[in-house]
């Protein structure tokens, strides 16, 4: 299924990138998450790729209050059909429990149905937030990171996971970073140095799970 394709612009930075790359955006900066996200979903839009953006809100109204104050309003309407929005519950747990091989397959046909429907590619970015509040299945939420980076081998999304430093704690943030090949750092994309392979990572995180 993974299509070769030419390497592909961020928006927010001069650089291109192959297909499915798989980022985490650690920040406590708003105006400069603002400003980044906004570029990267913009630039896949000019792209031609399907675009998607999943925010932790819980209700329509507050949706469209919160899409309006990162400035993405006007993307919505340059843009209908070509760009969704949907919130974080309807996208990871819409059973109201997170299960990491649910939320994979949704990741894979939200890339099949992108380039069947003629799009380009296909790029999504999530806000993170909503694992902090103890939803079930939430504590499997970094093995659903690391399993992603096979996922998008074969379903290339571009992919940016934004985590709020301010609400995760130290532990979890190196996990998230060991899990993302590539990171933010003050609006540049950086290889990241502590990043882990999946299957290497699974099998050491499972056994400090046992301990």
């Amino acid at each position: 299924m993974c299509s070769k394709g030419k390497e592909v612009h961020l928006g927010f930075t001069g650089e291109t990138f192959p297909p499915g790359i798989h980022m985490c955006y650690i920040y406590n900066d708003e105006a400069q998450r603002k400003n980044v996200i906004s570029k990267f979903l913009e630039s896949g839009l000019l792209s031609g790729e399907k675009t998607s953006y999943f925010m932790d809100v819980i209700t329509i109204d507050e949706m469209n209050e919160y899409f309006s104050t990162l400035g993405l309003d006007r993307l919505l309407r340059e843009h209908e059909g070509r760009f969704s929005v949907a919130t974080t519950k309807d996208t990871y747990y819409p059973s109201d429990t997170f299960v990491p091989d649910e939320m994979l397959d949704r990741l894979g046909v939200f890339y099949t149905r992108s380039i069947q429907e003629g799009y380009t590619g296909a790029r999504m970015s999530g806000e993170m937030s909503w694992a902090v509040r103890n939803i079930p299945g939430c504590s499997r939420l970094i093995e659903y990171e690391a399993r992603v980076n096979d996922v998008l081998l074969t379903y290339p999304v571009n992919t940016i996971c934004q985590y709020n430093a301010r609400l995760f704690d130290g532990a979890l943030l190196f996990d998230v970073l060991s899990v993302h090949p590539m990171m933010i750092v003050h609006g540049q994309i950086v290889k990241n140095p502590y990043y882990i392979k999946p299957e290497e990572f699974l099998k050491d995180y499972s056994a400090r799970k046992q301990e």
